[in-house]
């Protein structure tokens, strides 16, 4: 059998994005078919690659995204194409960091890893189709400064990103499907939907991977969460949660009403 680590490891590195797919996709076939080892304790070492495009900047300094005109459509959609680039590395570095967890665990995130892949080439598709492609417009690197601050500790990172950041994506969804289809782009809302359907299950995996850490370590996990976003300075919700997907992905009715009201 292989090392999962190496592969993972070396997939993470990959800059190229056609490369990265292919070599995701097939970490997630040699997992299923039992090639691969994640009680291997090769040591590794992990870069991210990223293609030289698109420039990252602070995100104050992304410009402003309007979807009512052909060009601020296309910057909307490259700026989830990019999100769900950024989401493929995430749930590589989450499987390759984070050494002696369950073996569900690595198979969790190495599927949400492939359906990343899926989910960035069905936007990529939509971008291409408006005359433009990933990397022809600035972007930010939110995601990515959190896995960095999260590197030591796997509790911390199942707070801080899945249940977190890309939870965000679960209140942001709706809105910006409402843009698109009242300028007409119906497509684009429908390919959100699949968007929208798989990020509650991967917002979900951060919610059960979380407790279940904390309760190896006896905490109480929804109060843990809230000491945890006070201690990283890390962004509260904001605006309108989308409270049904946040429910379906494993939020408590009560967890929602304290989080609401800490705005």
């Amino acid at each position: 059998m292989e090392s999962l680590f190496v592969r993972l490891a070396e997939t993470l590195a990959v800059s190229e994005i056609g490369q990265k797919i292919r070599l995701t996709v097939a970490i997630a076939a040699d997992w299923q078919a039992g090639k691969l080892d994640s009680r291997d304790s090769t040591p590794v070492t992990l870069v991210c690659g990223r293609p030289a495009k698109p420039e990252l900047l602070p995100h104050k300094d992304v410009p402003n995204r309007n979807p009512g005109t052909p060009e601020g459509r296309a910057r909307l959609l490259h700026a989830i194409v990019h999100i769900e680039f950024s989401a493929i590395n995430l749930a590589l570095d989450h499987a390759a960091r984070f050494r002696g967890l369950p073996q569900a665990y690595y198979a969790d995130w190495i599927g949400v890893a492939a359906e990343e892949a899926e989910h960035f080439e069905l936007l990529r598709t939509r971008l291409q189709s408006l005359g433009y492609d990933y990397g022809d417009f600035p972007a930010h690197a939110g995601l990515w400064d959190m896995a960095e601050k999260t590197v030591d500790d796997a509790l911390v990172r199942m707070a801080l990103v899945p249940r977190l950041l890309e939870a965000r994506g679960l209140d942001a969804t709706p809105p910006i499907q409402m843009k698109l289809e009242q300028v007409g782009d119906h497509e684009s809302a429908r390919v959100l939907d699949i968007i929208l359907r798989d990020e509650i299950g991967h917002v979900g995996l951060g919610d059960r991977w979380y407790r279940h850490l904390c309760a190896e370590r006896d905490l109480e996990p929804e109060s843990t969460y809230r000491d945890l976003l006070t201690r990283y300075q890390a962004p509260w919700p904001q605006g309108k949660m989308n409270e049904s997907a946040r429910l379906a992905a494993g939020f408590s009715a009560g967890e929602l009403a304290v989080l609401a009201k800490k705005r």
